[in-house]
């Protein structure tokens, strides 16, 4: 047993230095060459501080809309429903928001609605929403602003981020930011 206390102990104070120490000012020293250097990347817009990285919520039909949210938007609870995809609880709650979705998009079919615009993400604080999300809501957002809809689609296409490298991940919208830049466009 003697053989074995030695070994433990220096393992365990490598493990400590390396993992409270050495680790820490890694990650740290990565976070200062990314934007907001670790902190977040925040959007000042009139006079308000918005953080990019956070889902936001946007219901009004001026806007396009957010993923839902399973906490509300709360960041300090973020967390998704524990709720399965048979659970009666959580099947009314989606066929409400597509219920909701369809009365302030008239001629859009159920079956056209991205599962994105119905569920809420893991963390719900999903900040993005796939292409096919936004598409689906410039034609209501082009009448009510008197836009053109191309105008919007431009407006949508100018706002695609790409996959991680190309390949991680598929092309999404960051709804904050597209947002912004429709309220730009007066």
């Amino acid at each position: 047993m003697k053989e074995n206390i030695m070994p433990a102990i220096r393992l365990t104070l490598v493990c400590l230095v390396f993992f409270c120490g050495i680790y820490t000012l890694i990650v740290l020293g990565l976070a200062q060459v990314t934007p907001g250097k670790g902190g977040g990347e925040t959007i000042n817009e009139n006079g308000k501080k918005y953080y990019a990285n956070v889902g936001q919520k946007f219901t009004e039909d001026q806007y396009f809309w957010s993923r839902p949210s399973a906490v509300d938007y709360n960041a300090a609870g973020a967390a998704g429903s524990n709720k399965g995809p048979s659970n009666p609880d959580y099947l009314k709650t989606v066929q409400q928001r597509i219920d909701t979705f369809l009365v302030h998009n008239p001629g859009i079919q159920k079956e056209d609605i991205p599962s994105d615009l119905v569920t809420a993400s893991g963390s719900g604080l999903d900040p993005h929403i796939s292409v096919q999300a936004a598409r689906i809501q410039i034609k209501r957002i082009a009448a009510i602003r008197g836009i053109n809809e191309s105008r919007v689609q431009q407006l949508v296409i100018q706002s695609i981020e790409k996959p991680l490298l190309g390949l991680l991940g598929t092309e999404r919208i960051n709804v904050l930011k597209l947002n912004i830049a429709l309220d730009q466009l007066k």
